[in-house]
Order: structure tokens, then C-alpha cells, then sequence
């Protein structure tokens, strides 16, 4: 019998809360190494594709200790010196959104080189391998090959299944294995609107007081290709 509560759809950024598998297990591994203030690690460089859990990790690293900082959300280069300088940790997140700014390009490698010769936490993430970096120092683009650099890949079905699963299982909801392999065939390969999908589920249920089944994701399905906001 499933229950209904209204649980927040927020997602919680933690170590705890990361969905481990097989295309993101190295990340992990070196992210915790990362957050961990007696590794002599101090540098780490996550990539891949949109949804795959490099910002979970990111902020997952800064937690309560450091700023994280995302290139989309701010690239003003005082703003970002302002931010950082007194930091005991450097997370900078999207790299790939940087714009071609010489004061920005400037910003980032004068605050890489602080950090690294104070021996503090450095963690970035971007879509692309750091050499695919274009708007990136030279400099800086071959400084991130020097720490711990790993890919994240979580487009196969075995790992958006866990994925789901550990969604369900966060708003303490029983997710039956005919719903999430009739989400993984319908939805878009993206993690991040695989999780839409489902929110969009969990909210019909609730709304109706409906058990979430097939049936009821066909028909949210069909609500949504008829244009209902739900």
C-alpha cells in the first residue's frame, strides 16, 4: 500500500545521496578523496555530459566548507576573485559555459595558482575534457591533467535504473520495475529529465491519491503529450 506524504523535490546534494555505478565509480572514489581534508589529494577535474552527476559531486565536496561556484550562474571576474580569495576550497563548476573573457581567463588562473601553492582543495567539472576547454588558459587547461581527472557516464540503462530507483526510494516511495523500464523507454537518454519524468509522475500520484503503476504512468504520459502541465 503506498502512502502519501509531500516530500520535498529538491534534490539533496551529498555523498549519500550519489546513485554509485559503474561509469561514475572513479568519480566518486576521487571526489571523496577531494573532500577529505588528511588526502594529500588536492586537485580534481570531473567531465562528461549534462546529467551525470558532476554538480552532485561538486556539491558534495564544497558542503558547508567551501563556495561552489557554476560559470553559468556567474562569470563576472571580480564577483568570482571576491568569492574565492579567502576560501579553503576552489569548486568551480561548468566550465564549458565560460565566455571568451581575458579578465576571466586571468581571474581563474591567478586563483588556481594561490590555491595550489597553498596546498587547498581545487575540484572543477565540465562537459568536455580539459584540452575541449577552449575559452580556458593554456595554462590551466594542462594544470588540470596534473591531479586526479575522471569521466562520468551514466547513459546506460543499468545505471538510469539505479538512478531512478534511489529517486523513488528519497521520497521513501515504492516504484514497481514495470514503471521505471516504461520511464527509461519513454523518457530522453538525459538523466536530468529522467528525473523530471518521474517528479512528474510522483506529483500526478499525489494529487490524485493514486498508486503510482503503469497504467497511471501511461496516462501521465498522455497528459503531458496533450499539452496538461502537471
Amino acid at each position: 500500500m503506498q502512502q502519501f506524504f509531500d516530500f520535498p523535490l529538491s534534490p539533496s546534494f551529498s555523498f549519500d545521496s550519489f546513485v554509485p555505478c559503474e561509469g561514475n565509480a572513479a568519480a566518486l572514489r576521487f571526489a571523496l578523496r577531494i573532500a577529505d581534508p588528511a588526502d594529500p589529494e588536492k586537485l580534481l577535474y570531473l567531465h562528461g555530459p549534462s546529467g551525470s552527476g558532476k554538480t552532485h559531486l561538486l556539491k558534495s565536496i564544497a558542503a558547508a566548507d567551501f563556495p561552489y561556484l557554476s560559470l553559468r550562474d556567474c562569470s563576472d571576474p571580480e564577483k568570482v576573485m571576491v568569492l574565492f580569495t579567502s576560501a579553503r576550497g576552489l569548486v568551480l563548476d561548468d566550465l564549458q559555459a565560460m565566455p571568451d573573457d581575458p579578465a576571466l581567463r586571468g581571474t581563474l588562473w591567478e586563483l588556481f595558482n594561490q590555491f595550489h601553492t597553498s596546498g587547498r582543495a581545487i575540484a572543477m567539472a565540465g562537459q568536455h575534457p580539459p584540452r575541449e576547454l577552449t575559452n580556458l588558459d593554456d595554462h590551466l587547461s594542462s594544470r588540470l591533467l596534473w591531479g586526479l581527472v575522471a569521466r562520468l557516464d551514466t547513459s546506460d540503462d543499468h545505471s538510469r535504473h539505479m538512478i531512478l530507483k534511489k529517486v523513488a526510494d528519497d521520497r521513501q516511495i515504492r516504484i514497481p520495475d514495470d514503471v521505471v523500464d516504461y520511464i527509461l523507454a519513454t523518457a530522453s537518454r538525459e538523466v536530468g529529465a529522467l528525473i523530471e519524468n518521474f517528479n512528474r509522475l510522483y506529483r500526478y500520484s499525489m494529487a490524485e491519491k493514486r498508486r503510482i503503476t503503469l497504467p497511471l504512468a501511461r496516462e501521465v504520459r498522455e497528459l503531458v503529450q496533450s499539452g496538461r502541465e502537471i
